[in-house]
């Protein structure tokens, strides 16, 4: 398998892909959404409302984590999970400002 050539790009198109691919998977979607309706949310909460396996839960849990876009606080035997209000805003500056660079002028391509 060849390796990447993210040095040829520039730090925001590396920063950018890497968002994107956080949010690149239906299930972490899906969790997103879930912790934006709840506020909050213990990982069993998301098993069962995801119909996923524990062990898969958990790894997009990680996923999410280590990009920032949740943080997590142990309660208990459980960990609470919620958005990283701080670390969203990053991304939704950083898409919209991504997508407002284009502008449409001719639509016959």
């Amino acid at each position: 398998m060849g390796t990447t050539k993210t040095d040829i790009f520039t730090e925001k198109q590396n920063k950018l892909a890497m968002m994107m691919k956080a949010l690149g998977h239906p299930a972490r979607i899906a969790i997103l959404q879930h912790l934006i309706k709840a506020r909050t949310c213990i990982c069993g909460d998301l098993v069962e409302e995801l119909g996923l396996a524990q062990a898969t839960v958990s790894q997009h849990l990680k996923e999410l984590k280590n990009v920032g876009l949740i943080k997590g606080t142990i309660e208990g035997t459980s960990v609470c999970y919620c958005i990283d209000s701080k670390i969203w805003n990053q991304y939704k500056a950083v898409f919209e400002s991504f997508f407002i660079t284009y502008v449409a002028k001719d639509e016959r391509c």
